[in-house]
């Protein structure tokens, strides 16, 4: 009976429990429709303030002049040369320490294959294998270091203004920073208990385990400045993620105690490598000591001098320029009132602009030269329109002579014609005269060719003659047909010349319709780019939310599903135990005991045997 009360109250709160997750899930799902409604109204509103954006900056907004831009005056370019000047002298700081960190724990990992059990002689422990298998790894969490410092340095211009809302590498940094401070917390235990397996070798003595037990807090030192770093230097990249990250008036503290951290990084590290002298030292008295080892050993105390000497010239120089880091930010000149970064920047690239246009401009005229220019222009333009004029008298001229030369070689061409003809009649009469005197034999061929030459001209004359009176029934008499050869000429004229006034209006409005359609397709295609990008980045948020939205799904499904296994369990549970219970009432009336007590539990079981059939069903 304690069993199936247990098992009731198990049931019932695994219904309370199943109930309130499909709560929980329904809540969830409403949510999620409410968040695609609401990014589909964002996505909208968006695109309606894009177009009306666009719109209104095609149509209205000829110059942006602003008040605020307008306020902008010349930077301080000493500030701009001052930054660039000191972002080299940490670039080859971080050399020097990457280097020394390098050599290192390069020189750690050989010391580690030497002592306390040389590995060319006898396998080393599992825990230094593992140790030195980390250390090979240390250039993979040092090297960033140096490369996103020179990316940093890189980005840092004499054109640019440079503060911690516009140092976007500053972000990159601070990330493998974070990964080396991790890299050197993966790696703290193995070298903590490495000294330990030091000092539990028979040939230790009580000083070098002293000196070992310095080293191991000197590590755990050394690990917690880094941790320290690490977060202030992310604190420092915060801005240029998010602008509103952290308030200005924090980064002079911010940078106050980089600067103290920076100082307590090169005591520890000078601390360490004391002790590490001091070690050596007790070493070299060991009889067990090897060449190899004492080479390893001066290595690793020479990278301990060069890691101490490159963090105290880098604690050094952030002390000496703390003023500079801590200011207030660039300002105007003359003026005291910080500047806005974004701003900067913004009028920076706009007077790079400027400079490109000036720059690829041709040179202005002086003012004299171009009132000379501006006389001489006048008075070509006076002397075009009247040569203009005398070339449109010339034309009419020429076309009136024209028809002049058209008329005199028709007139010229029928007077040879008669002339021909003139000819030919007189050649007839002399033929027919020495006929009649009686001509010779030989003489009538002759006659007979010139018969045919005389039709043959006959016939030419009456082709020409009909053709001229055919010309002249056209046009009438002599002045009437002039008149009317000049009038078609000067009507041809005047159409030519109209429709060559049509195709250079025509020309030259297409020309600027070619250009004002260049530019619109430029601010379309430009439109086109940002609205890609924003339906890129909504997209974005559609997938993770969805994401999101299967994820949770899933793992609503995957409790119910385990629910209602365990719930057929209990099922299976409670069957039996009923089963039971008819058992044992069976036998308690064979011998005939008392079970007064016991209605009122079946009761009860029954009736949450009803309750679980109807939560099943």
């Amino acid at each position: 009976m304690e069993t199936i009360g247990r098992l009731q109250s198990d049931k019932a709160r695994l219904e309370v429990k199943a109930q309130t997750l499909e709560r929980e899930a329904k809540e969830c799902r409403m949510r999620t429709e409410e968040c695609q409604q609401q990014l589909r109204r964002c996505q909208s509103e968006l695109n309606r303030q894009v177009k009306q954006s666009s719109s209104v900056i095609q149509e209205k907004v000829p110059f942006n002049d602003t008040s605020e831009y307008l306020a902008l005056s010349h930077l301080d370019k000493n500030d701009l040369l001052q930054t660039r000047d000191l972002s080299g002298q940490a670039l080859s700081f971080i050399q020097d320490l990457v280097a020394a960190l390098l050599n290192f724990h390069s020189y750690t990992e050989q010391r580690v294959h030497i002592y306390p059990l040389d590995s060319s002689i006898e396998p080393i422990s599992p825990l230094n294998q593992k140790f030195s298998q980390y250390l090979h790894e240390n250039a993979a969490y040092v090297r960033p270091l140096e490369d996103s410092c020179l990316q940093l340095h890189q980005s840092i211009t004499e054109d640019t203004v440079t503060v911690l809302e516009t140092v976007v590498k500053l972000k990159s940094f601070a990330d493998n920073f974070s990964s080396y401070t991790h890299f050197l917390q993966k790696i703290l235990p193995y070298q903590l208990k490495s000294l330990e397996e030091e000092c539990d070798t028979p040939l230790c003595t009580a000083a070098l385990t002293a000196k070992n037990q310095e080293l191991q807090s000197d590590i755990k030192r050394v690990t917690s400045v880094f941790e320290k770093l690490q977060s202030y230097i992310y604190l420092l990249s915060l801005p240029s993620v998010r602008q509103d990250a952290m308030p200005q008036s924090s980064t002079s503290a911010v940078f106050t105690q980089l600067a103290a951290c920076l100082h307590s990084l090169h005591d520890a590290i000078k601390e360490m490598s004391k002790h590490y002298n001091q070690k050596a030292g007790l070493e070299q008295d060991l009889p067990t000591i090897t060449q190899k080892l004492c080479t390893t050993t001066e290595c690793l105390l020479g990278s301990l001098g060069s890691l101490t000497s490159s963090t105290g010239k880098i604690a050094t120089f952030f002390s000496n320029n703390l003023d500079f880091f801590t200011s207030s930010g660039y300002s105007p000149r003359g003026s005291t009132v910080p500047l806005n970064p974004l701003q900067a920047e913004s009028m920076l690239a706009n007077k790079k602009k400027a400079a490109a246009y000036i720059h690829a401009r041709p040179q202005s005229v002086p003012y004299k030269e171009a009132l000379s220019n501006r006389r001489i222009l006048t008075s070509s333009t006076e002397s075009r329109e009247g040569l203009t004029q005398q070339v449109h008298q010339s034309q009419e001229k020429i076309a009136r002579l024209e028809q002049e030369k058209e008329h005199w070689l028709l007139e010229a061409q029928l007077g040879k014609v008669r002339l021909e003809k003139e000819n030919q009649r007189i050649a007839d009469l002399e033929t027919q005269l020495a006929a009649a005197l009686g001509g010779s034999p030989y003489s009538q061929p002759a006659a007979a060719s010139t018969l045919a030459q005389s039709h043959e001209e006959a016939e030419k004359e009456t082709i020409l003659s009909s053709w001229m009176l055919c010309l002249c029934l056209q046009m009438g008499d002599e002045e009437s047909r002039e008149q009317l050869i000049k009038t078609h000429y000067m009507a041809r004229v005047g159409e030519l010349t109209t429709q060559l006034q049509i195709s250079d209006s025509k020309a030259v409005h297409f020309h600027s319709e070619c250009r004002a359609l260049a530019k619109r397709l430029a601010i379309a295609e430009k439109s086109r780019e940002t609205l890609s990008e924003e339906v890129k980045l909504a997209n974005q948020n559609i997938t993770r939310l969805q994401d999101e939205l299967a994820t949770t799904k899933r793992s609503y499904e995957d409790q119910l599903s385990m629910m209602s296994d365990h719930l057929c369990s209990m099922n299976e549970t409670l069957s039996k135990q009923r089963e039971e219970i008819d058992t044992l009432k069976l036998g308690s009336k064979v011998q005939h005991l008392d079970f007064s007590c016991l209605p009122f539990y079946p009761f009860k079981f029954n009736t949450s045997w009803n309750h679980l059939k109807k939560s099943l069903s």
